[in-house]
């Protein structure tokens, strides 16, 4: 099972070349792609795209929130600030739902670097 962040998603459904893109087609067909429920989020908050992609979306399975998650992705987040590196709050919601389920995160946002560096997140390369 693997996750995939909001960057490398665009980039598969507007069929861009790459090999995030090529790995989430592999997962999306032996069903082992799942969303963190920002990603969703910020996928759908786009009307226009929202209509074509819900029913793609609604396939995937949504990593849960686990108890006290919420506490976990602020410390997460205040790890990378204090460190000195920027740190989107959905970027550290993201970060934290694959952290707390195992799995690994396909992204092209280099942000998540940090995470994984500072807060054990494990990225897709």
């Amino acid at each position: 099972m693997i996750a995939a962040d909001t960057s490398s998603l665009i980039a598969y459904f507007v069929g861009e070349p790459g090999g995030d893109v090529e790995v989430i087609g592999e997962a999306f067909e032996r069903r082992q792609l799942a969303l963190p429920p920002v990603v969703l989020t910020e996928l759908l908050s786009d009307s226009q795209a929202a209509t074509t992609l819900a029913e793609h979306l609604v396939q995937l399975p949504l990593l849960a929130v686990e108890p006290d998650f919420w506490r976990r992705a602020g410390e997460l987040r205040a790890k990378v600030l204090d460190r000195g590196y920027k740190s989107r709050v959905a970027d550290a919601l993201i970060a934290q739902s694959c952290i707390d389920h195992g799995v690994a995160l396909i992204t092209r946002d280099r942000d998540f670097r940090h995470y994984a560096r500072i807060g054990g997140l494990k990225l897709v390369t």
